[in-house]
């Protein structure tokens, strides 16, 4: 795919974390792009995320639910869409115990939609945005993309469920499909369910960081620019009918993410007083330890990670130093419920 070809992209989920990363990356590198955005926005998603590209001609927002349909016909039909990023998703693990018919619809069903959708309309490129939680859990073995699926909670199952759909559209029509499954990623503007964000509002609030479980569970942390480069990466250089993962040999546990965190935010903490401000809490109830993953291949295309942890953490603790009302606090339960009311929410 020519860097001088004029493309039409979609990003479904555009105003969440990763979408909105993603979609700042496309303008950087394609400014004669037209880059379309389709979120619901929902309680991850934010247009503030897209403050950087809102006033450029060639980007547009068109609010609208990837389960819909008729509305996702409507949208391939008349935009002459070249390129998608699935994006769009319901990801937070916890909420998946509380309502899986949600992940379900959203990550299954939706995702069917738009594969029809862009089938009919003749893409030239469809990338969908998975994860390593597909594999299960690992104890010493990297998975390589060969690996078992072997998911362990609902939202897991759900995006398992939803890269069997475009595999199977890209084995009986040759649908051009490329699937990638990531680690954990973090980064500025992330919503604060997830570990690193959640961690820092506590001590923001001079709050414990709250543990589930031992803390001995470890994750492989990858910071959002060196993802969306991953995701351009396969978009140019990406063979159909492929799975790409996007992995970092950077891991480490939960309880010692905790410390490195308190130490970074809390003036003038000591080692010893250091677990003070750890708090241990119920487990969900699947944990894995670990998803260590194997991506030769996508090193193959030319691509390597750029960021280290230590620049990582410190640009995303900065940030969130230097916007801490970004996002409003929710609770648990607030979260818990809002993601089992009846309207959809892919973000």
């Amino acid at each position: 795919m020519s860097c001088s070809d004029r493309r039409t992209v979609l990003v479904t989920g555009g105003a969440g974390f990763i979408g909105s990363h993603l979609i700042c990356a496309l303008a950087g590198r394609f400014p004669h792009w037209r880059i379309i955005n389709v979120d619901n926005l929902q309680y991850c998603s934010n247009l503030k995320n897209l403050r950087s590209v809102q006033a450029s001609s060639s980007y547009s927002f068109i609010p609208g639910d990837v389960c819909d349909p008729l509305f996702i016909k409507h949208l391939f039909s008349t935009e002459h869409i070249d390129v998608v990023f699935h994006c769009a998703a319901e990801t937070h693990v916890e909420n998946s115990f509380v309502c899986p018919s949600r992940f379900m619809r959203v990550n299954v069903d939706g995702t069917a939609v738009l594969v029809r959708a862009a089938l009919e309309a003749s893409v030239q490129r469809f990338i969908y945005i998975s994860t390593d939680e597909v594999y299960g859990d690992s104890v010493d073995q990297p998975f390589d993309e060969l690996s078992p699926k072997r998911p362990t909670n609902p939202y897991s199952r759900s995006k398992a469920a939803a890269e069997s759909i475009v595999t199977s559209y890209w084995l009986k029509h040759k649908f051009p499909a490329v699937i990638t499954r990531s680690s954990n990623v973090y980064g500025p503007r992330q919503h604060h369910e997830k570990v690193i964000p959640r961690f820092l509002s506590l001590l923001q609030q001079q709050q414990k960081c709250t543990i589930q479980g031992s803390g001995l569970q470890s994750r492989h942390f990858l910071y959002v620019s060196d993802v969306t480069d991953a995701f351009l990466t396969v978009m140019e250089k990406g063979i159909l009918g492929e799975i790409y993962n996007i992995g970092t040999g950077f891991e480490i546990p939960i309880i010692q993410l905790a410390r490195e965190l308190v130490q970074m935010t809390v003036k003038s903490v000591s080692a010893e007083s250091l677990d003070d401000w750890l708090e241990f809490v119920e487990d969900r109830p699947v944990t894995e330890l670990r998803y260590p993953m194997n991506s030769a291949k996508l090193h193959r295309l030319g691509w390597r990670p750029k960021v280290a942890w230590t620049e990582g953490i410190r640009r995303t603790v900065q940030w969130y130093e230097e916007n801490p009302n970004y996002w409003p606090i929710i609770s648990e339960n607030q979260t818990n419920l809002e993601s089992c009311d009846q309207t959809p929410h892919p973000v």
